[in-house]
């Protein structure tokens, strides 16, 4: 509704894990470094965690891209599934079709799987988002398939990405063998007022902004404020305020106009 009036190709501001408006942000490239070293280190288990909306899914994407083609990977995004259900997804991931659907098959299967890319050179990585759903069952069971190993190398690193309450819940007693085989820990916390700034930027510049937005230091500093450096809420926050320009026909986003993009996404009734 508003592209063409603002000078835009595309909407800055999806709530979409496309890869071309990637912002990584220090707190993103460290843990992404984190990640890397992990893979490439066969560190076995690496957890990563951050607060809803901080991008994990988008990182975990990012991953994706930056690892090399000599290591072969499955990405879990929806954790809520039962234990047969989590094996055939990752025998599915990672491309194998065991003739039975049972446990015994897949884990036949997977480990077979392992041992062929061990011999071909190759590493395997298992990535989880949501973790913090998974059962206690269920994290044991994943680290049960930590188990698969040569005498110098685990033959699967499994990265872990979850809320805070992963945290948590890897602290209980039931769950000591799996973080005693944690080797890398990250937590991303928000963006800071810059990072803030260069990420309205960065998206708005992707978009195909023609220069006729202007985006002023109070805008930002609201956006700031509102959204906490939340990445999601940005977003939310940043579309709004564009509708609002084009209803408003304005091309400059003040504090004013964040503002009231912010309370009509709260539910606040306005008085004009």
């Amino acid at each position: 509704m508003y592209l063409e009036f603002l000078g835009l190709r595309e909407k800055p501001f999806a709530n979409t894990a496309d890869p071309a408006f990637l912002y990584l942000s220090k707190k993103h490239r460290e843990a992404l470094s984190h990640m890397v070293y992990g893979i490439r280190e066969r560190k076995g288990f690496i957890e990563i965690t951050g607060e809803i909306g901080t991008g994990k899914t988008t990182l975990c994407k990012a991953l994706l891209r930056q690892l090399d083609p000599f290591t072969k990977t499955a990405l879990i995004l929806h954790s809520n599934l039962s234990e047969l259900q989590l094996l055939q997804s990752i025998v599915q991931d990672f491309g194998l079709n065991p003739m039975r659907n049972d446990r015994l098959a897949f884990v036949s299967h997977l480990n077979q799987f392992l041992l062929d890319q061990a011999t071909a050179g190759h590493n395997v990585v298992l990535i989880i988002d949501e973790a913090q759903n998974l059962s206690l069952r269920l994290l044991e069971q994943i680290r049960m398939l930590s188990n698969f190993e040569t005498d110098k190398d685990k033959l699967i690193q499994i990265v872990l990405v979850g809320q805070p309450q992963l945290r948590q819940k890897l602290s209980l007693p039931a769950l000591e063998q799996l973080r005693q085989r944690i080797g890398v820990r990250y937590h991303i916390t928000a963006l800071d007022f810059y990072e803030v700034r260069t990420y309205i930027d960065h998206r708005v510049r992707v978009a195909g902004s023609d220069g006729s937005l202007e985006w002023t230091p109070d805008g930002v500093a609201e956006v700031y404020q509102c959204s906490k450096g939340i990445p999601r809420l940005i977003n939310l926050i940043c579309d709004r305020s564009l509708l609002a320009c084009y209803v408003f026909r304005v091309k400059r986003v003040d504090s004013e106009i964040v503002r009231r993009s912010y309370q009509e996404l709260a539910g606040e009734v306005l008085v004009s």
